[in-house]
């Protein structure tokens, strides 16, 4: 029985049964004329970072927001947001809502020491799937408990470097191309190789603002890229990584080559 219906019984016993006086009746809103009628609290997602991944490097703390979406009526009151990930990882935090509907509360991950949730240090093991769990309160007094609300990925920052040699070259001359795809270790704050990683060669030619993947090959086991390719037009040559699940994406900045 709903605290209203409560209500309602309590009055109609306290009247005994008797017809109340005209005066007092025509005070009585009708349920047409009720300004709010309470609903229970729904959630129907939640918006994390702006709907991008997580991408945290190896020396600067990471800052983001949770948003939960829901409604009630009167309207959503208060959040509690829970963020369970790989390897026990878990954070916490809550916060009043900025309207009716929407509840936001952020978060801060420090690449070296979650200083947010004691006794807690990001590790390497924790880069990937994380789910929200949600507890939001209405304005009057409902709750709902909503597991694995949303979700999104924490992953770990990539860098990815190109260069194509001899420049300028002849046309028909063969060009080699090299690089290196590493990734934050947060184990030991530094990059290290990403190794046996599929990466794309892609070339622009000058004139264009479009990227063509030539060919595809796979990191080595410290990480390197080598390939060769001919010479047949000016323009950038880049190396394209699209990322897994536990580390970002990544494209290096084109290298140009003068085709002479």
């Amino acid at each position: 029985m709903t605290r209203h219906a409560v209500v309602a019984l309590t009055l109609a016993a306290a009247m005994g049964g008797l017809t109340a006086p005209t005066a007092f009746a025509d005070s009585i809103p009708s349920p047409s004329s009720a300004s709010v009628v309470p609903t229970d609290p729904v959630v129907t997602g939640v918006t994390v970072n702006g709907g991008n991944d997580v991408v945290v490097g190896t020396t600067e703390r990471k800052s983001f927001t949770v948003t939960v979406h829901g409604s009630a009526a009167p309207g959503l009151h208060f959040a509690d947001v829970d963020l369970l990930g790989p390897n026990v990882g878990f954070y916490t935090t809550d916060t009043f809502c900025e309207s009716p509907t929407a509840c936001t509360t952020g978060f801060t991950v420090d690449p070296r020491r979650d200083t947010y949730n004691e006794g807690f240090d990001l590790s390497n093991a924790n880069a990937g799937t994380w789910y929200v769990d949600t507890l939001v309160d209405t304005n009057d007094g409902d709750s709902l408990y909503t597991r694995h609300a949303g979700a999104f990925r924490l992953q770990r920052a990539a860098r990815i470097t190109v260069n194509a040699a001899p420049e300028p070259v002849a046309k028909g001359r063969t060009i080699t191309v090299t690089g290196k795809l590493t990734r934050a270790n947060w184990d030991s704050y530094r990059y290290a190789g990403y190794t046996g990683q599929t990466v794309s060669l892609q070339f622009r030619p000058k004139n264009s603002d479009t990227y063509t993947t030539v060919k595809t090959l796979k990191t080595d086991g410290t990480g390197n890229l080598r390939t060769t390719v001919k010479a047949a037009t000016d323009g950038y040559w880049r190396w394209n990584f699209a990322g897994t699940t536990t580390t970002a994406p990544k494209k290096a900045t084109g290298d140009f080559v003068d085709v002479r």
